[in-house]
């Protein structure tokens, strides 16, 4: 069986499990403490970062770009007879959403409202562009779920527990992605694709009090604020 090295938080790690379970591939997860890296663990991960995916043959595979590319080409495609020119933009699109994740995280962390403001700039430069870029949906692509759905699962998975904890929501300005998110988050992946203490685990680290999303002060007022100055960030 297919097994992958976790930490509970990594969105990378979220990317690469969200598709395993899209394509009901059966796999066993093992979490690890970043702060204290098993020497074993440093041994198969080049990069000593997770994920890591174990295949079925004991071959140890990093990077959750590479991860993916092999779960797409080793197993049934999500979607199937697809052009090379549609392959390379779902690559691109997806590549947007994880450049970003951390552009997110560090956002979550933000300790003041000052600090929310600069850090979510680039993070709704991405947005804005995925705004134009999506139809009518429901999917990135129409009716069938892609890989690109997948990788801004994590991206919309984790501004629904911000907006739901706080009541600030990444995505105010942005009708079409609100739109997009009630979808994808609708199939239950990403409930799926985590720890059943997730959001625990989350709520710890990104909404705790030395965070200003985890204080909820003046969230509301600041979001609304956000909208009416969205041009600037775009």
């Amino acid at each position: 069986m297919i097994k992958v090295i976790s930490f509970k938080i990594c969105p990378f790690v979220q990317r690469v499990t969200a598709l395993l379970e899209a394509k009901n591939i059966s796999y066993e997860l093992e979490y690890i403490s970043l702060s204290d890296k098993p020497d074993w663990f440093l041994d198969i991960s080049p990069n000593a970062q997770v994920p890591v995916l174990v295949t079925e043959e004991g071959t140890a595979l990093f990077e959750s770009d590479a991860i993916v590319e092999y779960l797409e080409e080793a197993y049934p495609p999500l979607r199937s007879e697809i052009s090379l020119e549609e392959k390379a933009q779902n690559r691109a699109w997806s590549y947007l959403a994880t450049k970003n994740y951390l552009v997110q995280c560090s956002a979550q962390r933000s300790p003041s409202r000052e600090e929310l403001q600069n850090r979510s700039q680039k993070l709704n430069r991405a947005f804005s562009a995925m705004e134009k870029q999506l139809g009518k949906g429901p999917y990135f692509s129409g009716d069938e779920m892609s890989l690109v759905d997948l990788s801004w699962l994590v991206l919309l998975h984790r501004a629904d527990i911000i907006e739901k904890h706080s009541g600030y929501d990444f995505l105010e300005s942005f009708p079409k992605m609100k739109r997009w998110q009630t979808a994808v988050l609708a199939t239950g992946l990403q409930t799926k694709s985590v720890a059943d203490d997730f959001k625990d685990a989350f709520s710890s680290f990104y909404l705790s009090e030395s965070t200003f999303l985890g204080r909820g002060e003046n969230t509301k007022d600041f979001s609304l604020d956000k909208a009416r100055h969205s041009g600037s960030c775009c």
